[in-house]
């Protein structure tokens, strides 16, 4: 169960990281007319501090596990982004993309995973 942990994990460091990224690279007018219509409903800033948020949760999912520092941060990362992505299907819900929130739900459900297994029967 651990190695199925550190999977998940990986894979969620993976997208947060790369969906962080995207939002600190481009602009917000960019992710709009790529089909990302939801940040017409958050300023440029508000951007920008989502995508910081997801690139420190990509960080906080594996970087304390791997050094062993503060191995409780794994969990409580997992718990914020289960917090990110019902904030995502709130706004997707709010402006009627409900085909958009699979994606989150997908992921708030391995985050889930991760911080029942981290805090629960397979701390680090």
């Amino acid at each position: 169960m651990d190695v199925t942990l550190w999977v998940v994990a990986g894979l969620l460091a993976a997208a947060f990281l790369s969906a962080g990224a995207l939002k600190l690279s481009q602009p917000r007018q960019a992710l709009a007319t790529s089909g990302q219509g939801w940040v017409e409903d958050f300023s440029a800033g508000q951007v920008k501090v989502i995508g910081t948020l997801e690139v420190l949760a990509a960080i906080g999912l594996i970087l304390p596990a791997v050094l062993g520092l503060a191995p409780i941060v794994v969990p409580l990362t997992a718990t914020g982004l289960v917090l990110l992505m019902v904030g995502a299907m709130l706004t997707h819900a709010r402006r009627d993309e409900r085909s958009h929130m699979g994606v989150n739900v997908v992921l708030a459900t391995m985050a889930v995973f991760v911080a029942w297994g981290r805090f629960g029967p397979y701390p680090l």
